[in-house]
């Protein structure tokens, strides 16, 4: 099932190598994070088969860093920090906790302890997403992870054809994903005016509990240079604004103070990290 074309790269993929302190390496060059394997949706293969809801996924409620789309900052900014990941072309990503292995926000089976809370786009996406099948075309097809138990031969769920057409709950997983890859080269029109913009420096925070004699400190990540912003021109700060680049670099830095509420969250959870010795006095958030 093919869902047109797109002019650039999928901007949200996997993390991997994080360092130990932060999630916040370059996505891999291989299978996103969470898909072990992507199979084409097909009527021949699926037309007889149903789609329904995941129930369990642990690997979700192990993982504390989640590829966004600019699409989300403004949602996102009132619940995790926005950072920038580290070790290759930069890629925003939301925080779900501050140490590997760590999230305060899913329980074990990767569902969400407040029903209130925004997930990121990229783990509602999931199984699914729109993948190039072959190499000599731009040409997208649905595709999905056939590990996740999602598609089969159910009882329950919802039909993926209607005949030999798609059925309804496959029409809305395609649009849904169509609108994520639009997001995506969105994503990455606004990286690409980061990098050209030479405003990203690397991230460092450090957070003072209390009842503790040296800070938690973090790194491993990039963050927008609030200095570099200050001394922009007039005229690059009107195109900024004018393009929408403004509003998601504010978006950003305003999130970073939810990093001390994701600590929080670790120390209640008794996820808080073993305490490391400060190297340098950051300035605490």
């Amino acid at each position: 099932m093919t869902a047109g074309k797109r002019g650039g790269r999928e901007a949200a993929a996997g993390t991997s190598g994080e360092d130990p302190k932060m999630a916040s390496a370059a996505p891999t060059e291989g299978m996103p994070i969470f898909y072990n394997a992507v199979e084409p949706i097909n009527l021949d293969q699926h037309g007889k088969m149903k789609v329904r809801g995941i129930t369990s996924m642990p690997e979700m409620g192990r993982t504390h860093a989640v590829p966004l789309t600019v699409d989300e900052f403004t949602l996102v900014q009132r619940h995790y920090p926005i950072v920038f990941s580290i070790g290759g072309p930069p890629v925003p990503i939301a925080l779900m906790g501050l140490n590997e292995g760590v999230n305060v926000f899913l329980d074990q089976d990767g569902r969400a302890l407040d029903p209130n809370l925004y997930i990121p786009a990229y783990l509602r996406r999931y199984p699914f997403l729109l993948a190039r099948l072959r190499p000599d075309t731009d040409e997208l097809s649905l595709c999905y992870d056939p590990t996740s138990g999602a598609i089969g031969d159910f009882d329950e769920g919802e039909p993926l054809f209607d005949g030999d057409q798609p059925g309804a709950a496959t029409k809305a997983i395609l649009e849904f994903c169509e609108q994520f890859e639009a997001a995506g080269l969105r994503t990455q029109a606004f990286i690409d005016d980061l990098v050209k913009s030479d405003l990203l420096m690397d991230g460092e925070v450090a957070i003072q509990p209390e009842g503790f004699d040296q800070p938690f400190v973090y790194r491993g990540f990039r963050m927008v240079d609030e200095e570099k912003v200050r001394n922009l021109r007039g005229d690059e700060l009107r195109k900024m604004n004018q393009n929408g680049m403004l509003p998601l670099i504010f978006a950003h830095l305003f999130s970073l103070s939810q990093m001390r509420d994701v600590f929080a969250r670790q120390m209640q959870q008794g996820k808080a990290p073993a305490q490391v010795p400060a190297q340098a006095a950051p300035e605490t958030v």
